[in-house]
């Protein structure tokens, strides 16, 4: 039984999305994940544990975890957005290695809605994840009060340093897809390895476009 290449596609890209998910949390939510200093009983400097990280009162501390939590949000609803565009692409585009990845604005302007539609969710992608690159930087800003007040160890720096990477590096990746996207008008995944570009229409789409008595004109995900 041979797989439809659609499916092949939405499968990997949701393992992709599985394994990103965890950078996300912990990326983001470094009041918790990062090791901080907590006294012990016996007076002692030991590491907090993520249920005492989580019940710090101390104002500033409280305040950062809350823009954690906002920051994190802002990236799933990103990747909300980049699923769907992701999705679209997937649906009503193809891949042709024979073709070069700018080939696709030469084909797809014969079908406006198609043109229009994928112009759309490169903005709206692009946008978002600018937005969600500022609350990160600040986030990260934040933290730094917390790396010296709360330092426990040289696994505070470390694991600080691993997790902000984590999403530093997707957040890298994305605003690069969504850039090219946007400045060369093309349609570039963001989970294909190497960033495959979609430069052709997809076939299913096209044969149930040329069906009589078939509208898919407005193209929705």
């Amino acid at each position: 039984m041979i797989l439809d290449v659609d499916l092949v596609q939405r499968l990997k890209v949701g393992g992709l999305f599985a394994l990103q998910i965890y950078k996300v949390v912990t990326g983001c939510m470094l009041t918790l994940f990062v090791p901080q200093g907590c006294e012990g009983e016996d007076g002692t400097s030991v590491v907090c544990s993520l249920q005492q990280n989580y019940e710090n009162s101390e104002v500033y501390h409280k305040t950062a975890f809350y823009l954690n939590c906002v920051c994190m949000l802002s990236f799933l609803s990103s990747y909300v957005i980049e699923l769907r565009r992701e999705n679209w692409a997937i649906e009503f585009l193809d891949i042709d290695n024979n073709k070069p990845d700018n080939s696709l604005k030469a084909v797809i302007r014969d079908d406006p809605a198609l043109d229009q539609k994928m112009d759309r969710l490169n903005l709206v992608y692009y946008r978002s994840l600018v937005g969600t690159a500022s609350l990160y930087a600040l986030n990260l800003g934040l933290m730094a009060k917390i790396l010296n007040d709360d330092y426990h160890s040289s696994s505070t720096i470390s694991c600080f340093v691993s997790f902000s990477l984590l999403v530093l590096m997707k957040l890298y990746n994305s605003l690069s897809v969504a850039h090219q996207s946007v400045k060369h008008d093309k349609m570039t995944s963001a989970y294909m390895s190497e960033f495959v570009s979609f430069n052709v229409l997809d076939a299913d789409y096209l044969d149930r476009h040329s069906s009589p008595g078939t509208d898919v004109a407005d193209a929705r995900p």
